[in-house]
C-alpha cells in the first residue's frame, strides 16, 4: 500500500512507496503525523506533481466503501464498519435525562425553548450521515482528489412491500386500524405463542423484543423486531446464552438501510458537491470486470475502475470514543436447589411483571438455596487513561490493552506470556496507538 504524502503548508501530494517513505523519516526530511491511512508531512518545500484523482464512495447504513484511482492505478481502497447501536444509547441517555430532572421539584419548564432547525434529521442518522463526512475529509485532506463520485438510492419503501400503492395509500402503513401496537403484533402472530418448542400451557400472551440479545440491544418498536409469546416461555431464563431466546433473529426484512439512503442522500451529494451513481450500474459494471461483491470493489467500479493496479484493502471500523455510563449493576448470584448450580437472581425470580396487571408467573425465588455471592452497584469515579482495544508497550513488546484496574492505577494486557491478562502499573507502560474514532480494523499481534 502506497504512503500518503502532505507538504509542509498541509496540502496534500501524489503517494510515495514505503521504501521512500522510510527515508525520509530516517533522514528528518519528514515526520508520521497519522495512520489509517498512515500518512507523513515533508518538512522542506515541495510544490509536488499532481495527477487527476477520482474519489468512489459506496455509502451504507452499516458499511462505506471507498476507493481513489488514478488512470494506471489504485493508490488506496478499502471499507470503513460503522459504529452500531447509536440509537439504543441515545434512548438510554434520554431514559436517564428524563429520570434526573424528574427529581427536581422546581424545575423551570423549558420544552417550549425548543426547535428543531430547517433541516434536521434524527440523531442516530445524524451520526452516520456525520461518519460519512469525516471518511471523506480525511481522504481529502491526505489525496489531492479532483473528483467525487458517490452511489445513492432512492427508495419507495412502501412501493417495494405493495406495487399498486398510489395516494392516501402511503399515509396508511401496515398498523392501520390498529389503535395499539400490540394488539397488532398479536393480531399478525395469530394470538399464538411462536416459540416452536411451546407446550402450550398458557394463553396469557406478551410481546417480545427479538433483537434483546445483541451486543448492542435493539429495543425499537417496529414491528419487525417484535414477536409473541406467552408467559411461560417469555422467561429471564430464556433470555440467556444458550437459550432459545438468545440468537432469535427478526423474521421480517428490515428497510433502515434504504430509509437511511433516501434521508441523506442529497445532503451528502451537496456537501461535496459529488456526481451520483446508481446501484444498478455499479452491479453491471461489477459483474462485467468479474469482481466478487464487496464494498471495496463497489467503491472501486463507482470511482471509474477498470484495470488499474489494485491496491490491498484498508479496513477500517469507527469505535466508540468514550462510555458515559458512570454506575454498572451486577446482579446477585445464588446456588438452584434443583440444580446445585449458581445462577443470578434474576433468573430466580418471583414471576410478577406488572403490578397493574395480574401477569405473574411461577414464583421461583422458593429455589433459592443460598446467596454466593452478593448483588452491587460500581460506581465509576475517574476516567482512566487508556480503554480496551488499546495499544502500549511493555518490557519493549506491544500488547492489547483489556481494561483498567485498581481505580485507574494498573493496566490489564491480553496475552502476555504464561498470564491470560496480566495487570501491570500503569507508569510502566507507553502508549502506542489509541483505538477510538475510525482506525484499523482487528489487533495485531504482539
Amino acid at each position: 500500500m502506497k504512503v500518503l504524502v502532505i507538504n509542509k503548508h498541509g496540502q496534500p501530494l501524489m503517494p510515495t512507496t514505503p521504501c521512500k517513505a522510510r527515508l525520509l523519516l530516517s533522514s528528518k526530511k519528514a515526520k508520521i503525523i497519522g495512520r489509517d491511512p498512515f500518512t507523513i508531512q515533508l518538512i522542506y518545500g515541495s510544490s509536488g506533481y499532481k495527477q487527476e484523482v477520482t474519489l468512489g464512495i459506496d455509502a451504507g447504513y452499516e458499511n462505506i466503501g471507498f476507493s481513489v484511482i488514478t488512470e494506471k492505478s489504485e493508490l488506496i481502497g478499502g471499507e470503513l464498519k460503522l459504529l452500531e447501536g447509536v440509537s439504543e444509547r441515545i434512548t438510554e441517555r434520554s431514559n436517564y435525562r428524563t429520570q434526573r430532572r424528574n427529581r427536581l421539584r422546581h424545575r423551570i419548564k423549558r420544552f417550549d425553548n425548543r426547535r428543531r432547525l430547517e433541516g434536521w434529521i434524527a440523531p442516530s442518522i445524524q451520526h452516520k450521515f456525520d461518519a460519512h463526512i469525516k471518511l471523506i475529509e480525511r481522504i481529502k485532506s491526505r489525496l489531492p482528489i479532483s473528483k467525487i463520485i458517490i452511489e445513492t438510492a432512492k427508495f419507495d419503501i412502501q412501493k417495494i412491500q405493495n406495487l399498486d400503492i398510489e395516494g392516501k395509500g402511503y399515509q396508511e402503513g401496515e398498523q392501520l386500524g390498529y389503535y395499539n401496537l400490540t394488539c397488532y403484533i398479536r393480531h399478525r402472530d395469530n394470538y399464538k405463542c411462536q416459540n416452536p418448542d411451546c407446550k402450550g400451557k398458557s394463553d396469557v400472551l406478551q410481546i417480545h423484543h427479538i433483537g434483546y440479545w445483541k451486543k448492542k440491544p435493539d429495543r425499537s418498536n417496529r414491528p419487525g423486531n417484535l414477536i409473541t409469546l406467552c408467559d411461560k416461555c417469555h422467561t429471564p431464563a430464556n433470555h440467556k446464552k444458550g437459550k432459545f431466546l438468545f440468537g432469535w433473529e427478526p423474521k421480517t426484512k428490515s428497510f433502515k438501510p434504504e430509509t437511511f439512503m433516501s434521508t441523506i442522500y442529497r445532503k451528502l451529494l451537496d456537501a461535496f458537491n459529488a456526481e451520483q451513481a446508481y446501484g444498478y450500474e455499479t452491479k453491471f459494471y461489477r459483474e462485467k470486470l468479474e469482481l466478487p461483491k464487496t464494498h471495496h470493489n463497489d467503491a472501486f467500479v463507482i470511482a471509474g475502475g477498470t484495470t488499474q493496479i489494485r491496491t490491498e484493502p484498508l479496513m477500517l471500523e469507527q469505535i466508540r470514543r468514550n462510555k458515559r455510563s458512570m454506575s454498572q449493576f451486577y446482579d446477585a448470584k445464588y446456588i438452584d436447589s434443583r440444580t446445585g448450580e449458581k445462577v443470578s437472581g434474576s433468573i430466580l425470580f418471583s414471576g410478577r411483571r406488572k403490578r397493574n396487571k395480574n401477569l405473574n408467573g411461577e414464583n421461583l425465588r422458593v429455589y433459592r438455596e443460598c446467596k454466593v455471592s452478593k448483588g452491587q452497584r460500581r460506581i465509576k469515579k475517574l476516567c482512566y487513561k487508556y480503554s480496551p482495544d488499546d495499544y502500549v508497550e511493555f518490557e519493549d513488546k506491544v500488547y492489547r490493552v483489556v481494561g483498567m484496574q485498581n481505580l485507574g492505577t494498573g493496566v490489564k494486557l491480553a496475552n502476555y506470556p504464561g498470564v491470560k491478562n496480566k495487570v501491570v502499573n500503569i507508569n510502566k507502560v507507553k502508549s502506542i496507538k489509541r483505538r477510538v474514532g475510525i482506525c484499523e480494523q482487528g489487533c495485531r499481534s504482539s
